[in-house]
This record gives C-alpha cells, sequence and structure tokens, in this order.
C-alpha cells in the first residue's frame, strides 16, 4: 500500500480536536462507543477504527486518502488533491 486515509488525522481535522486527544481508545469515548476486544490486539484494533470509520462516514465527513509513502518517505496529501480511481461507497445515514 503507497496510500491511506490516517483515521487519527482524519478524525482530528473533522471534529477539531487536538492530536494528543485522537488515541484510539479517546476517540471511541467521544463518539459514545466502548472498546470492543482486547486493547493492542491487531484484529480487534482494526475492527474499532473501521467502526470509528463509519461513525465519521455517517456524521458526513469525506474520509480520503491523506497519506502516501514515495521514495520512502511519507508524505501528507493534500485534501485538494482530486480522487483517483472508483468513486468510494455510499454509507447509509443512520446510526445504531
Amino acid at each position: 500500500a503507497k496510500k491511506w486515509i490516517n483515521i487519527r488525522k482524519s478524525y482530528g481535522n473533522f471534529y477539531k480536536v487536538p492530536r494528543n486527544q485522537t488515541k484510539l481508545t479517546m476517540m471511541l469515548e467521544n463518539l459514545g462507543m466502548n472498546y470492543d476486544g482486547r486493547p493492542h490486539s491487531g484484529l480487534d484494533d482494526s475492527k474499532n477504527i473501521a467502526r470509528i470509520a463509519i461513525r465519521m462516514l455517517q456524521d458526513g465527513c469525506d474520509l480520503r486518502v491523506n497519506e502516501r509513502m514515495h521514495g520512502g518517505q511519507l508524505m501528507t496529501v493534500s485534501s485538494s488533491v482530486p480522487l483517483e480511481g472508483a468513486p468510494a461507497p455510499q454509507m447509509p445515514r443512520y446510526r445504531n
């Protein structure tokens, strides 16, 4: 993978919170969610990050690629760069 969405960065920008409030457990807590599973389990962390991403989409966030690797260096991708490829799937507008 050369491009990805850094959920911490997207969360901070969308909800207007400082970087020190974008730890996984804090993001879940601020969204009124509990951590599901065992902390630091790769699978459980991934599932919880996906729950955050779904909630952000439901709240109207336009998740875009915001980081990439170029020549072995981590780079930030500008939000003004047009999306490549197929359009993002549309998420339902309901809450659990």
